[in-house]
């Protein structure tokens, strides 16, 4: 008898219909109503919520802090239990600052990068047009997915401060494989907010962009009194100068989604990272000069 689970992957196995389902519906609505949805705390809905998730992703809790949830929302932001995400300490390495799969990456040249193979979009189209392009020309950026069942709390990747924060509205387009092969631009229309750090004692100016997607917007900063969503009427661009050390927790996604590395270049990527590997927060990214 075909479970629920083997059901979701042979339906997620066709890109057609996989495409369709999680992009020709009302995106912006259905993730509103899901931001309401997963924080009702009552027993019931939590218990059926988790066990409907659990059906169909590999939702692995062993490593959670608590046991128990007040809601499938305090599930989908849940901490780890201490050391369950070992930090490289040596102070060359520049960490991930999230656990995820590693999508394209590469160098960007002349103010150009990609989503997946073939299919392009412009840094000031993600940045925003008062971005120095000069200062990224030949920088590094990764893309790191993290899918639904993943721990979704983002790291500092090293030791430094938090500079800027920018904010972009936008829409919620899946941003799964299926997703990025099919929609030119896709990062550049999502809600998205740009994080400028320094890190190092020589303050090399690295960038962390966490992109929402369908069901899974808004985002949180330790830094900021604030919840990017569709409902924030605040400031645009913030200026700030919060200190951290490697692997302190930044913040979180409500619910999820993706982060775009960005480091200089004369970074180095680290050996063991390729498209496709999965990565978890603490492990070597990149090295610094």
């Amino acid at each position: 008898m075909m479970t629920i689970k083997h059901m979701f992957n042979k339906l997620g196995a066709n890109e057609n219909l996989n495409f369709l389902l999680t992009n020709r519906i009302p995106r912006l609505a259905l993730t509103r109503f899901m931001g309401w949805f997963s924080q009702i705390k009552h027993p019931w809905v939590r218990d059926i919520s988790l066990s409907i998730w659990r059906s169909i992703a590999d939702l692995d809790l062993t490593e959670a802090k608590k046991t128990q949830f007040d809601s499938l929302h305090d599930c989908f932001i849940r901490e780890l239990k201490p050391g369950a995400r070992p930090i490289d300490t040596n102070q060359k390495v520049f960490i991930s600052p999230c656990d995820g799969i590693v999508g394209a990456m590469g160098r960007v040249e002349s103010g150009k990068l990609y989503q997946a193979k073939g299919f392009p979009y412009r840094l000031d189209e993600l940045l925003g047009h008062d971005v120095s392009m000069a200062e990224w020309e030949n920088g590094w950026f990764v893309t790191i997915r993290i899918t639904s069942s993943m721990y979704h709390r983002f790291h500092a990747p090293h030791n430094g401060q938090l500079k800027r924060v920018k904010y972009f509205s936008g829409d919620t387009w899946n941003v799964n494989p299926i997703a990025l092969k099919r929609i030119e631009k896709l990062f550049c229309k999502n809600e998205r907010a740009l994080l400028e750090i320094e890190v190092g004692n020589e303050a090399h100016k690295v960038a962390l962009v966490p992109v929402a997607a369908v069901l899974v917007a808004s985002i949180r900063l330790h830094a900021l009194d604030a919840l990017f969503s569709a409902a924030y009427k605040g400031p645009l661009e913030i200026s700030c100068n919060s200190a951290f050390q490697k692997g302190d927790e930044l913040g979180w996604f409500q619910h999820g989604s993706t982060i775009i590395v960005f480091a200089p270049a004369a970074f180095r990527l680290s050996g063991s990272i390729e498209e496709g590997k999965p990565i978890k927060m603490g492990e070597a990214l990149m090295e610094l000069p």
